[in-house]
């Protein structure tokens, strides 16, 4: 899988005002900004996003993904 691909797949399922992604095919870094984490804590985030990948972390299509979840008032706060 490719950094575009998973990028897709989790734009389609969660509105993100920002996704960055590194990482070599199995094993992924994501930085993730969006609006729908606003309340959530760090775990609430993290499954929502792990929602957006359905079976694929089952087939290990997406082996690891380990990420920051960030609202877009902490990304702000972050520059």
């Amino acid at each position: 899988m490719t950094s575009d691909e998973l990028q897709s797949i989790i734009s389609a399922g969660l509105v993100c005002e920002h996704i960055e992604l590194t990482g070599d095919g199995r094993h992924w870094y994501a930085t993730i900004v969006s609006a729908e984490f606003e309340g959530k804590r760090a775990i609430a985030r993290h499954q929502r996003v792990y929602a957006t990948l359905g079976k694929k972390m089952h087939t290990d299509e997406v082996h690891a993904l380990s990420m920051k979840t960030y609202t877009p008032a902490e990304w702000a706060a972050q520059a």
